[in-house]
């Protein structure tokens, strides 16, 4: 009786490490296909929200074969991505509207009272910056109506869909602004 359960003990670990390893490979395929899934979705993500941390969904703009520069469909992409880009900023200001107004209690301790002062400071300075970026998305739309929109201000050349997906509201091509850079840096030491 000894001998049979000893030789049923040994027979089921088998078989549970059967089942395990089975188990095992389908739980592997099964997080491969999650990764692959995910790394997919991170590279649409990356792909659909190029504008500046903009929860864009709006897929880049895909040149058709022979299709002229700066097309009614392509002014109507990036018409669409200024939109959508000047509604996100509005959004934000919102909230940090709403988050100074309702933070705005005075602390008795002063470490306290400057830390949150230094916060609303920090809060100020990035909404002046997106209050900059609104006034050129809407120098951009104007640009777009005026059919200006994606040539080069410096060298009259084409930006480029790449580069105008990833900046909207650029005004130089890669190579002049470039320049303007490398001078800059020199001016500046």
């Amino acid at each position: 009786m000894v001998v049979k359960k000893v030789t049923k003990s040994k027979k089921k670990p088998a078989k549970k490490v059967a089942a395990k390893s089975s188990a095992k490979k389908v739980a592997s395929k099964k997080v491969s296909k999650i990764k692959k899934t995910t790394h997919s979705k991170v590279a649409k993500t990356r792909i659909t929200g190029t504008v500046a941390n903009n929860k864009s969904k709006i897929a880049p703009y895909k040149a058709k074969k022979n299709e002229k520069y700066m097309s009614a469909a392509m002014k109507r992409h990036f018409v669409a991505v200024l939109l959508l880009w000047k509604e996100h900023l509005k959004e934000e200001m919102q909230k940090t509207f709403d988050h100074l107004k309702t933070k705005g209690e005075t602390y008795a301790d002063p470490v306290d009272r400057a830390s949150q002062e230094e916060e609303f400071a920090f809060e100020l300075r990035t909404r002046d910056r997106e209050r900059k970026l609104t006034n050129k998305i809407a120098i951009s739309i104007e640009k777009i109506k005026q059919d200006d929109y994606g040539w080069c201000e410096s060298c009259g050349d084409e930006i480029g869909i790449k580069r105008l997906e990833a900046r909207p509201t650029a005004t130089h091509c890669i190579h002049c602004k470039t320049l303007d850079e490398i001078k800059e840096k020199q001016l500046s030491g």
